[in-house]
């Protein structure tokens, strides 16, 4: 059991430079997910999922982040992250070398809600993650940060109706949308330019 946070490992503390360790309050957003990552053989992975294919879930069959919707006994968007973490891959804080920090909101569109990301990076002692409801959660696998730099357009279902988007493709996995702009900009290959995103104020009101 981890008795105290660790400081991010060489190979991922490059990614947690602009990040803060506070959280904004569950009102200035819909939900919140949660970056895992780790150190793979030969570069930094990120934990990803593929939903279960339901009928009427706009998020159905997607590849994703960790993350939902905010529940009323949330704390903050930091718990809302933790909860859904636990409750999608069966992982705890326990699992993580330090708690999430706050990475930014960024807006869904196919949701038309605003979404709070934090990062984490999963300790060395970590159980596997697994898909922990199979009602949400379909598989679980680890994306590798160079995977993202490799572009393929593919015919996808939008709330604009069938567009051809620009995906990453990694082991049968496609990944796009929302969740790929998220991960191109955390990693640095991207601009942050979400409409209406940014930083809300903290939880205790600090300002960043």
């Amino acid at each position: 059991m981890r008795t105290s946070p660790e400081s991010p490992s060489p190979i991922a503390a490059p990614f947690f430079l602009s990040t803060s360790p506070l959280s904004p309050p569950t009102n200035s957003a819909g939900a919140a997910v949660l970056i895992v990552v780790r150190e793979g053989q030969n570069d930094v992975e990120t934990l990803l999922i593929e939903r279960t294919i339901r009928p009427r879930d706009l998020a159905s069959g997607q590849v994703a982040l960790p993350g939902g919707r905010v529940d009323a006994g949330d704390l903050d968007l930091r718990a809302t992250a933790l909860r859904e973490l636990g409750e999608e891959v069966g992982l705890s804080p326990e699992d993580l070398r330090a708690p999430p920090v706050y990475v930014g909101t960024e807006e869904a569109q196919i949701f038309s809600m605003r979404v709070g990301v934090f990062a984490a990076e999963l300790s060395l002692g970590a159980r596997a993650a697994r898909p922990h409801s199979v009602a949400e959660v379909a598989h679980v696998f680890w994306l590798p940060k160079s995977a993202l730099a490799r572009t393929e357009v593919v015919a996808r279902e939008t709330h604009r109706g069938p567009r051809e988007v620009e995906a990453t493709v990694f082991s049968g996995h496609v990944l796009w949308g929302f969740t790929r702009r998220v991960l191109l900009e955390f990693f640095g290959l991207q601009p942050r330019a979400s409409p209406g995103g940014g930083r809300p104020p903290m939880s205790d009101g600090t300002p960043r």
